[in-house]
């Protein structure tokens, strides 16, 4: 995020998620629970859309890759993809997150629980997808 406005918008954007879900809590779990799950979701969505809006320049022409590669690379981009969206939701958390280079400990402090776990389930995620794309590509 870009500064104190795009932190304001975020902070606008969970209260307005929370407020238009509240009707949803069912008390299964703790309130603190409940909202920051709907924070964590906003956020996502938030830097999802953010990273959507992102300016970018066409490669000159002398350093665009072949086309075989460039079909090649959006097959891999789809299949790690589609192997990302079978994790379940707090395995996509620790995934985005790692994907906007956030380091093990900023994760850890976003999801609450220690770096030391986050790096284990990294190394599982990640050997998961490695099994999941290798399965696909064979298949």
């Amino acid at each position: 995020m870009q500064g104190r406005r795009d932190r304001e918008d975020l902070f606008q954007e969970i209260l307005l998620n929370a407020w238009k879900g509240v009707h949803n809590f069912k008390g299964e779990a703790l309130f603190s629970t409940w909202l920051y799950r709907v924070a964590l979701n906003t956020a996502i969505s938030f830097y999802r859309k953010e990273r959507r809006q992102v300016e970018t320049t066409p490669w000159p022409p002398a350093l665009a890759l072949p086309d075989n590669s460039i079909d090649n690379t959006q097959d891999e981009v789809d299949a790690l993809h589609q192997s990302i969206a079978q994790l379940s939701a707090i395995d996509k958390a620790l995934v985005m997150l790692y994907l906007e280079d956030y380091s093990y400990a900023e994760i850890a402090d976003i999801m609450g629980i220690t770096a030391n776990n986050v790096a284990v389930k990294m190394n599982r995620i990640k050997t998961r997808l490695r099994t999941q794309i290798g399965t696909n590509e064979r298949g």
